[in-house]
Order: C-alpha cells, then structure tokens, then sequence
C-alpha cells in the first residue's frame, strides 16, 4: 500500500509539473495557436491523469493511514496531509469546469481562425498544486512530531 501511495502521489506531481510547463508556454509564447492548444491539451490531461492520481493518493493515503500505527488523525503531520490532499483534490475538481472552459474557448478560435488570449489562471492553479504537493512531501519524509488531542488520548 505505501508502495502504491507513493507512485499515485509522486504521479500527480509530475502531471502538475507538466501542467506548469504547459500553462507557461501559453503565458509565454507569441503564437495563439500553441496558445490554444495548450488549453486543449490541459483539460484531457486534468480528466485522465491529474482527477485520477489526485483520487488515487486520496485513496491509498487514507488507507495507509488506516492500516498503519500512524492513523487517520493521530498525528498532526497525517492530518496535515489528508487536510492539503482534501483541498487540493477539491479544487481540482472545480478547476476542471475553468479547464473544459479555456478548451472550448480554444477549439472555437482554432475553428475560427481567432486569436486566442492566454489567460495566467492554469499557471498560478498549477504552481499553486506543486507548492501544495511538495509540503506533502516535505511532512511525509520529516514526519514532525506531534500528536494531535485524539492522539493523546490513544496513547
């Protein structure tokens, strides 16, 4: 199980790496149609490797959690995670409705011959989500010490 936990966790992070790289060419670049494809790469991307690797960390931490002397809110650095996990798998989420948006918008200025703007939100979500994942990873390897008032009372 910790096995798969990491490969899931470690798999969301490289997607959002890419994403960043992806997002930043869009931001950068002078021609609107790598802007639009950008955006058209970004949400089947988001749909079949950032949803499922989110979900899968989600999964297999709790499990982890569940099945190991650490426990689901024991310590303050497991709570920690399930709590970042949570959010960044919730914003995700939503962000995904901004994504299907940005590809259509896309599809439409390639179809039409627009000009595509590039817009910063993919870039800022997604470095957002590689900050919040590396916190993940920092608490994961130090595991501060900590036990939270469920915790204390276990022993």
């Amino acid at each position: 199980m910790l096995v798969l936990h990491i490969a899931t966790s470690v798999g969301w992070l490289g997607v959002v790496a890419a994403s960043v790289a992806l997002a930043g060419l869009a931001i950068t670049t002078d021609d609107p149609r790598s802007v639009a494809a950008v955006y058209l790469i970004l949400e089947p991307l988001g749909w079949t490797l950032l949803v499922p690797f989110g979900l899968a960390s989600l999964v297999t931490g709790v499990t982890q959690s569940l099945i190991t002397v650490w426990g689901l809110v024991r310590h303050y650095w497991v709570l920690i995670k399930l709590l970042l996990n949570l959010f960044a798998v919730a914003v995700l989420l939503l962000y995904m409705r901004t994504l299907e948006v940005l590809a259509d918008a896309g599809r439409a200025a390639l179809n039409d011959g627009l000009p595509m703007p590039a817009n910063a939100s993919p870039l800022i979500h997604a470095a957002g989500a590689v900050v919040l994942l590396l916190v993940a990873v920092v608490l994961s390897v130090y595991k501060p010490r900590g036990l939270t008032p469920v915790g204390s009372r276990a022993g």
